[in-house]
């Protein structure tokens, strides 16, 4: 449920370096796609005295980091990231399996999900499985849970906490609404993943209880005890985020296949290279206009301006990884404030993003 980069990374590379050698191991298991020996090296760990969480946290976290560095520096293809990913997750199933594993539940029960429309599990099964070994009993539900099958799940079980993930920060309307409907039905909600905010500030302005920025603090913050507050009444969005009422994320949102596709159609008369492109080209560069379109709706939703530019600015660094020419993505900005010059906080956070590209100003 939060960042597979642990915390204690640092510190664990200092003290045990058996553990950053068996990583070396395991990166090496995963990249031949081999199954069996990524377990052997988890497992030779356990029998070598690294405790279960260790090896969650200091050995598969790390190597789960490294696959998607390795993807944004585009030495990994999708594939291999899918491949990677799916290795690791299958390693933590059967460790969970191992001698050394096994607790006893002594605690409560805590729903550990993914918010509706995310697919990075990993985090989230990270903390599932830490959470097992502090003696948790623990539902894990996975990927990508719709907000009314999370609630009937909490009726069905009346655990004491949810756990939500979400590692994209466009998940964060979805977020807004699990948050809101698990309190509504009395359950507190502990947030944590990378689309909260590395300080824990999108999970603040939801209205969650509370946020941790890895599983061992989120498992030290949930041993401290987590309630909602006697009385508390049930709430909207937008009591949490009043300047949804201007309807900027709204129309943004609803509009956004129209915008993509006008994007399109005047990227391509400003940017003669898109000329000669494939059908596959084309498809993922309107891909990428439609994250864009994404990025900033959430942009407005949080009313985050700096939500927007960093990705923006995390997007002309993979384009230039992949030497694609980040000249089209200023356009495309340049045609978004066009198009949305009647709304003023787009507006503004289209002209924030813009200055913080090398092509700002440059209007072809």
């Amino acid at each position: 449920m939060t960042s597979t980069r642990p915390a204690a990374a640092a510190q664990a590379e200092a003290g045990a370096p058996a553990i950053v050698a068996a990583r070396e191991r395991l990166w090496h298991a995963i990249g031949e796609g081999d199954e069996y020996a990524a377990v052997e090296v988890v497992f030779a760990a356990l029998d070598d005295g690294v405790p279960a969480e260790s090896a969650l946290l200091d050995l598969i976290a790390p190597v789960q980091h490294r696959v998607g560095v390795e993807w944004a520096a585009n030495r990994l293809s999708v594939a291999a990231e899918h491949a990677a990913s799916a290795i690791n997750d299958r390693v933590i199933g059967t460790l969970a399996h191992h001698p050394r594993a096994r607790a006893e539940p002594a605690r409560g029960r805590v729903t550990v999900a993914c918010v509706d429309g995310e697919w990075h599990a990993l985090p989230a099964r990270l903390l599932a499985e830490v959470l097992r070994l502090r003696g948790w009993r623990v539902d894990f539900l996975g990927a990508q849970v719709p907000s009314p099958h999370l609630v009937a799940h909490l009726h069905k079980t009346a655990p004491d906490v949810v756990a939500l993930s979400s590692s994209i920060a466009t998940r964060l309307p979805m977020a807004h609404a699990a948050i809101t409907a698990c309190q509504a039905a009395g359950t507190p909600v502990l947030v944590g993943g990378a689309a909260f905010g590395p300080d824990g500030r999108y999970a603040r302005a939801l209205g969650a209880d509370a946020w941790a920025p890895d599983a061992r603090a989120a498992a030290d913050r949930l041993a401290q005890g987590l309630r909602r507050a006697a009385g508390l009444a049930a709430h909207q969005p937008v009591d949490d985020l009043p300047h949804l009422a201007d309807q900027e994320y709204t129309m943004v949102s609803r509009t956004r296949s129209e915008l993509v596709k006008e994007v399109l159609t005047v990227l391509a008369g400003r940017f003669p290279g898109m000329r000669s492109y494939t059908d596959a080209q084309r498809r993922h560069t309107a891909e990428d206009i439609a994250h864009v379109v994404e990025f900033l709706a959430t942009a407005l939703y949080v009313d985050d301006a700096e939500l927007f530019t960093g990705f923006i600015a995390w997007t002309a660094e993979i384009l230039a990884v992949r030497h694609v020419p980040a000249v089209s993505l200023t356009h495309s900005l340049h045609i978004l404030g066009g198009r949305l010059a009647d709304f003023p906080r787009a507006t503004a956070m289209l002209t924030q993003a813009l200055s913080a590209l090398p092509e700002a100003g440059e209007d072809a």
